[in-house]
């Protein structure tokens, strides 16, 4: 009997999996008995090291001791769910169920590839850095594979989502579906100091004022961007920025187009030492991504919902025939 499974190959040496608790020596306390088999200290330890330290950056005193202790209780759990699916996988090798060398060795030559760019030696004094020999992180790369595949062989793939629950999810998230205000905006950007004043002694306020003149008399606002504009990045294509939402511009630039009608040109705007000419081609307004886009989406979402408690019923009843004990 061959065990089937199907995976993407990952994998992040800092947060490598703990080795099985009856192999490990136990010389910092116990956290867990799990049938058996122990999850210790250090293993949570691990499991947490860099997120608590990301934690310990930010919070304090008593917020920092609530937010580290929620972290290491749910650390210890999904270390107690993975030795619970360890010890399944065992009773299933029993019976012939395997994963085949060749499949871990294809893992490890891919984080060789994908992490070391290809350098083994490199991938080794890693290893060593961390406390691991080959041997060892081989093992350690295999239970993350049983870990893997044995939730994905629990889940049954046979989910019917319906319409209505579809059109339900839609109706209760559609502020994720929103479509913000957006507008198509062309803009001609002057700048004090810029190519110098232009013949005759005008400045730069004064040239910004004659070209909005210009382009409330009818001249084409991508000519004239064409010929004035010191945007480097839309000079060449009229002044064109495309289609923008308010996030897009600074405040006072986003105030002012936000507020022009389709066609209509701005005053001249100046912001520091630039003067700024707007010109608002188009408009949409706020609205709601209508649900046969998304419905794609919905559908992918709750499947994944599905799985996800498929998974958790088959963790619950192994937790149910487990012996647990929770001691730190």
């Amino acid at each position: 009997m061959r065990f089937l499974y199907k995976l993407p190959v990952f994998a992040l040496l800092l947060t490598c999996i703990p080795a099985l608790a009856q192999q490990a020596e136990v010389l910092d306390g116990v956290a867990a008995i799990v049938n058996k088999d122990v999850i210790t200290i250090s293993q949570v330890r691990e499991l947490i090291g860099s997120r608590e330290r990301g934690l310990r950056e930010v919070y304090s005193g008593a917020d920092l001791s609530e937010k580290v202790k929620e972290m290491r209780l749910a650390a210890l759990k999904d270390l107690v769910d993975r030795q619970l699916i360890i010890q399944e996988f065992r009773k299933m090798q029993e019976k012939g169920a395997n994963i085949p060398d060749y499949v871990v060795d294809d893992r490890i030559q891919a984080i060789i590839r994908e992490e070391f760019g290809g350098d083994r030696a490199a991938f080794v004094r890693t290893l060593q850095a961390q406390g691991y020999t080959v041997t060892r992180f081989k093992e350690i790369e295999k239970e993350k594979i049983v870990v893997q595949a044995m939730r994905q062989a629990k889940v049954n793939e046979d989910f019917v989502i319906s319409p209505n629950q579809i059109q339900g999810f839609y109706n209760k998230n559609k502020a994720a579906y929103m479509l913000p205000e957006q507008i198509k905006l062309r803009m001609i950007v002057l700048r004090e100091g810029v190519g110098g004043d232009v013949p005759g002694g005008e400045n730069k306020s004064q040239t910004a004022d004659e070209i909005r003149q210009k382009l409330v008399a009818g001249a084409e606002f991508d000519r004239m961007a064409e010929m004035y504009s010191e945007d480097e990045g839309t000079r060449d294509n009229g002044g064109d920025w495309g289609w923008i939402e308010r996030g897009t511009l600074n405040e006072q630039l986003s105030s002012v187009a936000f507020e022009l009608r389709p066609g209509q040109v701005s005053p001249v705007v100046k912001i520091g030492e630039s003067y700024y000419i707007i010109l608002v081609e188009a408009k949409k307004n706020a609205s709601v991504k209508p649900i046969s886009e998304v419905r794609d989406e919905i559908e992918k979402n709750l499947i994944q919902q599905e799985r996800m408690k498929n998974q958790q019923r088959w963790l619950d009843t192994l937790r149910a025939k487990a012996y647990i004990k929770i001691l730190s």
